[in-house]
């Protein structure tokens, strides 16, 4: 039935009100509502939304806690390394950071990069190790202060490598 206007109320057409029952359950979904964003605004966290609040919106970072940066590298076999992530082998850099906690516990996923990279670079260097490498940037005040550390998070030898 489609919703009256103020003409047509005063035209003498009924009004189709809700029944007690109709207003308590409307009203018992609005509490459920407000009672999870409210629960969620307190004790949620991404994985709840939209009834838990986007941690990176609605927290602030420590200005002197480092800064984490991960970067995907290949290695040739004369040691230089050559950068497989921001989008030389398809993927972003958020991606491979998503993709984290399946990488370290299945590290061979990382070959799958380094055919990714091949087939997309053929004459490029052959590459004979993939590693996932996070820089630690130090802060201090929201400056970097210049100062870094490398950690190796996980790394993969290639078939065939020497």
């Amino acid at each position: 039935m489609p919703l009256l206007t103020a003409t047509d109320a005063e035209a003498g057409q009924e009004v189709e009100r809700l029944t007690p029952a109709g207003r308590r359950a409307r009203l018992a979904a609005a509490c459920v509502v407000l009672v999870l964003l409210l629960a969620g605004s307190v004790w949620g966290d991404d994985s709840e939304f939209p009834f838990g609040p986007f941690r990176m919106y609605s927290t602030r970072a420590d200005p002197d806690a480092p800064v984490v940066s991960t970067r995907v590298v290949g290695v040739t076999a004369a040691g230089e390394e050559v950068r497989l992530s921001g989008g030389e082998v398809g993927l972003r850099r958020a991606e491979f950071e998503g993709q984290l906690p399946r990488l370290v516990d299945d590290p061979s996923l990382l070959g799958l990069v380094a055919e990714s990279y091949e087939s997309r670079h053929p004459s490029a260097p052959e590459l004979v190790r993939v590693e996932v490498v996070q820089r630690h940037f130090d802060l201090s005040g929201g400056q970097q202060t210049g100062t870094y550390t490398d950690e190796v998070l996980v790394s993969y030898e290639l078939d065939g490598a020497a």
